[in-house]
This record gives C-alpha cells, structure tokens and sequence, in this order.
C-alpha cells in the first residue's frame, strides 16, 4: 500500500516536501506545477526552481522520490517540455488535469480539460510517445468540470493514450473542496481500468482512509490537506493497514518542526512577510490541536524575528503538552 504526498501549489514545495518524507510513511512525492504555454520549451532553471531535487536523482533528502509536474493544454508542447524535464534527470512525469483555479482555467490548463476527454487523450498520447519508456507517465484528474458526467470518459482516455498510473481526486471542479469526496466514483474507475488507480480527497485520518479503501478498493493514496493537519498522518495510516498501535505525534514534536521550517525558510522571503508560511501551515494544524490556534493568536500581528522565534521555541516544551 502506497502513500503519495499531493501536490499543493505554493504550499509543498521543496522545503515542505523535505521535512515530511523525513518523517517516513510517504513512499512518494509530486511537485507543485511547472507552467507550460507559449509553445516553448522551458529553460532549465524553470525546472529546478520547481524542482531542484533533479539535482539529486529526483529524490528528496530522505530518499522518497519525486514526479515532477506539468500543467498546459498544447500535446507538443507538453511533450517538449517532458522530454526536457526527463534530460535533466525527471524520473517520472505527471500531467495536471485537476488544477481548479481560474487563472489557470482560463489559461486551458486544469481542470478545464476535463470538459474534452479527446484532448486529455491527446495530451497524455503525446507526452508518453515523447518521453523514454523508463520514464512512468501518469495523470492526476478530478471527476469532472461542472458536473461529474465525463469521469469514466477521462479516466480511459488518460488509460487509453498509454500513462502507466492516475491518481483521482474524489470532486468535480466545481464541488471545489467541499466535503464529501466522492470515493464511490474512484472505485468505479478501478473497477474499469487496468493500469493502478490512486484515491485522493477528504483523508484526515487513518478512519478516513479505511472508508476509502473500502469504497475505492485501491492500494495507493494520495494525501493533502490532512497531511498538513497532522504530520505524521502517513505513519499512523501505515500503522492501520498492518494492524499495529500508534500513538499520534504530540504537539511539542509538531511546534519542533514548524520551528525547523521557519528556520530554514527565514532566509527567503522579505521581513515584511515574517513567518507567513508558517501562518499558512497553523490554518491547517489547528484542525487537529488546539496549542496551533493558540500559537497562532500569539504570532498573527508579530512583526519582529526574535519575539517570532521565541513564541516558536516555547511550544517545543513538554509544557504544551499532547
């Protein structure tokens, strides 16, 4: 049973992609989006400021491999740019067909393809033809556009034009993220297709994934936003499948880690946006423990570096607790 970290832009990137695959359960990772239009092939550095674990076998730090992304509408193109990708060491391609926002919908790319399963074929038929053999194809759809009527459609034109795996996320665009996810549906397209089917959407917990497997019958996962909630969600789901006990990672174990990322990402972005995407990462932890709602009241308006990181520091303690 496989567990894939999903890719969420402008949230796991690298950094990100590094400290939770250190934490181990992940057995793979997809990078945020590489951009393609203009009918141009991308520059190296478009690629590594994406993806700079090219540079190291398309493997993160602790060794969990990676796939690197792309988003466009054009088949040559994305195929250019894959067969680029692939020269600077690409171990595994992958397509976005599940992007929901307008800007890149208007840009015909997402989830907008979605409404045309010809031109998904199209797209994935071109890359898989472009890209060596040893380089796995795969594509990340939603079930639909407006509405869910096309899901079958896609998923075998994705199958059809030859990519070796797809990962479903359980909504149309335009159910957005709102629960529920729509894991009946997936089971349906494992049922009909025959290369692996891997589940996303709406797993918080090791509960959630048990409800998935038994409406979707997969055996690969992918996880987003209940990943972030809770670090070690991959751990503890690996736990369950094999029936073992497991106790959830307490809260001064989580603030060790938010403190390591702020850490490492401090050197990157202005004073002005002190901290921020620690911010971005306590709207999702506080679902999960209360000491992140409490931490992020203490450091929601904190303009200076030193106050930041002590308040960080001070939730390592044991006095905060589980």
């Amino acid at each position: 049973m496989r567990l894939i970290l999903a890719p969420m832009e402008g949230v796991v990137d690298l950094h990100m992609r590094a400290l939770l695959t250190s934490l181990g359960g992940l057995d793979g990772c997809v990078t945020e989006f590489v951009r393609v239009s203009n009918r141009q092939v991308l520059p190296e550095r478009a690629f590594k400021k994406l993806c700079p674990e090219l540079d190291h076998n398309s493997h993160t730090a602790s060794g969990t491999p990676i796939k690197l992304q792309l988003l466009g509408g054009c088949p040559q193109t994305l195929a250019d740019n894959a067969v680029k990708a692939a020269e600077l060491g690409a171990i595994a391609i992958d397509l976005n067909f599940g992007c929901p926002t307008k800007t890149v919908n208007n840009s015909h790319g997402g989830a907008c393809l979605l409404q045309y399963p010809d031109q998904v074929y199209r797209i994935v038929a071109a890359v898989r033809s472009a890209v060596p053999l040893a380089v796995p194809v795969s594509a990340k759809i939603r079930l639909g556009f407006n509405d869910r009527s096309l899901f079958m459609q896609n998923a075998q034109a994705v199958a059809t034009a030859g990519a070796n795996e797809l990962t479903v996320h359980a909504r149309s665009k335009a159910d957005g993220y709102r629960p529920p996810a729509y894991w009946d549906y997936i089971g349906r397209i494992r049922e009909a297709l025959e290369i692996p089917v891997i589940a996303n959407g709406e797993i918080w917990s090791p509960q959630d994934w048990q409800l998935c497997l038994a409406q979707t019958g997969c055996d690969a996962y992918m996880l987003g936003r209940g990943i972030l909630a809770r670090p070690d969600l991959a751990l503890a789901i690996k736990a369950a499948a094999t029936h073992r006990h497991y106790e959830p990672m307490p809260w001064p174990k989580v603030a060790s880690l938010l403190l390591d990322y702020y850490l490492t990402t401090k050197p990157l972005y202005p004073v002005k946006f002190l901290g921020n995407r620690v911010k971005q990462w306590l709207s999702y932890l506080r679902l999960n423990y209360a000491q992140a709602d409490q931490l992020f009241n203490e450091i929601k308006k904190v303009q200076n570096a030193e106050v930041f990181e002590r308040a960080l520091l001070a939730h390592t303690s044991e006095e905060h607790g589980t």
